[in-house]
């Protein structure tokens, strides 16, 4: 078995759920193997300029959140690229906002595989949804975390148990993974939100917190109101803005959200894998 001397959390987490899970599920794991936790947060851009190389002796907790039932599609070329697992322990984690987590786990899982991990565990974890602020509300929440550190001391425990690696770890999923999952209409018509951005209302201050937590750099520093590159959805700018004032209107995302927040209101379970 090799000896586990550095434990990294490393998450992409625009409103901050995933980054809970991660850190949450990581720190365990270290204080248990009593080794060193790492946090890796590759939220912003200028996190995502160079490449990381892990290795033997590394366990490496790695965490997404769930885009239309998959990786988000705009971070692939990050997680192909940049990201060099050289025989490291993962455990791919990703979180989703109370609806579904579809194929995004199995996705995470043959990225980290492909990048060189060795994977050990898998977990989907419910966050609040970047659209909602009542769909998964709070969450994780305190019940959620002991889940989450049960699950840490039970990857302890397999690693302990003098596990060996012979094959990636089976979780739930379409492997190859389905196509992205497509929001509908109550007729059963597609609803495009690809391109929609969001806007800015006349309480905005110009204090510039949106612009510095846009993941993908896209808000302008000096006009806040400017969306000038791609908009992921995340809604990083809806939820730090102090005011209120970023918001989206376009009918179909508001249908979108509204149905999501009818339909999946139930409270949705965690997944652990081992």
């Amino acid at each position: 078995m090799k000896r586990i001397k550095n434990v990294y959390a490393l998450y992409f987490s625009p409103t901050g759920g995933t980054k809970k899970v991660v850190e949450t599920l990581a720190k365990t794991i270290a204080n248990q193997l009593e080794v060193d936790c790492v946090a890796v947060d590759v939220t912003l851009p200028n996190a995502r300029w160079k490449t990381l190389v892990f290795g033997t002796g590394d366990l490496v907790v790695f965490g997404l959140p769930v885009i239309a039932g998959r990786v988000p599609n705009l971070l692939l070329p990050y997680v192909e690229e940049c990201i060099v697992g050289g025989g490291a322990m993962g455990v791919p984690v990703v979180s989703f906002g109370n609806r579904n987590f579809d194929d995004a786990l199995v996705e995470l899982r043959n990225l980290m595989e492909q990048a060189k991990f060795q994977t050990i565990a898998g977990g989907a974890f419910v966050s609040e949804h970047s659209f909602s602020r009542s769909l998964g509300a709070g969450r994780p929440d305190a019940n959620d975390l002991e889940e989450i550190k049960a699950f840490g001391v039970d990857i302890v425990e397999k690693i302990q148990n003098k596990w060996q690696y012979e094959a990636p770890v089976c979780v739930a999923g379409n492997n190859p993974p389905n196509p992205y999952y497509t929001p509908r209409d109550r007729h059963g018509n597609h609803i495009d939100i690809r391109k929609v951005k969001p806007k800015t209302t006349d309480v905005c201050t110009g204090c510039g917190i949106c612009a510095s937590v846009c993941p993908l750099g896209s808000i302008d520093k000096e006009n806040p109101s400017i969306i000038n590159g791609v908009c992921m959805k995340c809604c990083a700018c809806v939820k730090h803005c102090p005011e209120g004032g970023k918001y989206f209107d376009d009918t179909g995302f508001v249908y979108h959200k509204e149905e999501l927040e009818a339909l999946y209101a139930e409270r949705a379970k965690i997944a652990c894998f081992l």
